[in-house]
């Protein structure tokens, strides 16, 4: 069955289990090589798979450069402050449910981000449901909190918080600015381009910070190929897809859904733990992220 015959309602579905998987795939791979040397490799096989693609269908290029340096700036903050972000957080010990849990704040980071950069008007909704998430994270972050030891959580330092927050502010500029002046790239050229400088930007921090080193097992090539053409590629085409049959406004509201995805898979496959006040915070998380992304938003 080819992705054009899925029906468009279950579309969205599979697109947003894929992306949870991307958590699960960093735990997964981190046992084997370094965060950002993991990404070099998954996007380095990425450009080559899409190369071919942009080959196959002709994919027009950018065609002036200001257009090719606006798509490697969205690249280096979404696939490498983003990604890397959240790879770095969970090699340095955050469990990959509780990293989902404060990206889930990303929508209302977006709300927040168009309103600082594009002076687009944040609604009282938007702003109650900024309040809500950030309650829910709070919820989730202090339930880890190590009293006994300064700046410290149940398993990880605050380290590990900064990068994923530092991720999650890494996505929200860069769909903002995307949005802003990117909306009229070619889909696969511009993504090539863009995961270009998330190669350029992990062969930086390999070069200067970590050793390069990858264990090539058996477990690390399995969980690459995902990374590669579920996530890097397969979600992709996905989202071609729903543009083409016009369901990419249903997908802001399945994203939610997320965390509570990624928790629950990382329960069976790590045994990571889901305590009452973290099933609260991703509770009020979610409703924040509803509300800010509900259709009444226009007041």
């Amino acid at each position: 069955m080819s992705i054009l015959t899925i029906s468009p309602k279950v579309i969205p579905w599979i697109f947003v289990w894929i992306w949870s998987t991307g958590f699960l795939a960093a735990k997964f791979g981190l046992p084997y090589a370094e965060p950002f040397t993991l990404l070099l490799y998954r996007f380095t096989f990425t450009l080559l798979f899409l190369l071919i693609v942009i080959r196959f269908k002709k994919s027009p290029w950018p065609k002036s450069k200001i257009a090719f340096l606006h798509l490697m700036v969205v690249g280096a903050l979404i696939h490498g402050v983003y990604l890397g972000g959240v790879f770095q957080a969970i090699k340095w010990g955050m469990p990959a449910g509780l990293s989902a849990m404060i990206i889930g704040l990303q929508p209302l980071g977006m709300a927040l981000m168009a309103g600082i950069i594009l002076k687009e008007h944040v609604s009282k909704r938007q702003w109650l449901g900024l309040i809500i998430g950030l309650l829910g994270l709070y919820l989730v972050l202090f339930e880890r909190l190590d009293l006994s030891s300064e700046f410290a959580f149940d398993g990880f330092s605050i380290w590990a918080v900064f990068a994923v927050i530092a991720s999650l502010f890494g996505i929200s500029i860069g769909a903002v600015y995307q949005k802003r002046f990117c909306s009229d790239m070619d889909l696969i050229s511009g993504t090539w381009v863009q995961y270009f400088s998330a190669v350029v930007l992990c062969t930086l921090i390999v070069l200067l910070f970590e050793t390069g080193e990858v264990s090539w097992t058996g477990p690390f090539i399995l969980t690459l190929a995902w990374q590669v053409l579920a996530l890097s590629v397969g979600a992709i085409f996905l989202l071609m897809t729903m543009i083409k049959q016009g369901a990419t406004a249903s997908v802001g509201s399945y994203f939610y859904l997320v965390a509570p995805l990624v928790a629950i898979q990382a329960w069976f496959l790590f045994e990571e733990t889901i305590s009452f006040i973290s099933i609260a915070g991703v509770v009020l998380i979610s409703f924040g992220v509803a509300i800010t992304s509900s259709k009444k938003l226009k007041n």
